[in-house]
């Protein structure tokens, strides 16, 4: 168990690097619906270092709700005026609700959904030819 929270949290640190360089190298909308994705797929990095025993269906359906959890709360303007006194807030929590949003958080947990189960099959199949 402690090897799937490292391998988690190394995924984490990847998407977190891959966020900033997408942010810094792309261009302004396939930058931010990028980084949409790669959001949900660092929350779902996040939940499995949480809970290394969680079937992926369970891991992507936590990632999407909190994602959409923290998109909806922005028709609230509480994060935006989080975000206004705070960088990490405006980073966590963005400003503005966008319904496109919406469809990429479901592309990152439908992206981590398919590593996750990908990574649990293979080493499944390699235990069993042990």
């Amino acid at each position: 168990m402690p090897h799937r929270r490292l391998a988690a949290l190394a995924a984490a640190v990847v998407v977190v690097v891959a966020g900033l360089s997408v942010r810094a190298l792309l261009p302004g909308m396939v930058a931010k619906y990028a980084g949409d994705l790669l959001y949900t797929l660092l929350v779902y990095a996040l939940v499995v270092v949480a809970a290394p025993r969680a079937r992926p269906f369970a891991v992507a359906a936590v990632a999407l709700g909190v994602s959409w959890l923290v998109e909806f709360a922005q028709l609230t303007g509480v994060p935006a005026a989080l975000s206004a006194h705070s960088t990490p807030a405006r980073l966590v929590l963005g400003t503005t609700f966008n319904t496109p949003d919406l469809f990429w958080y479901a592309v990152g947990a439908a992206v981590g959904y398919a590593i996750h189960y990908s990574v649990l099959t293979t080493i499944d199949r390699f235990c069993r030819e042990s």
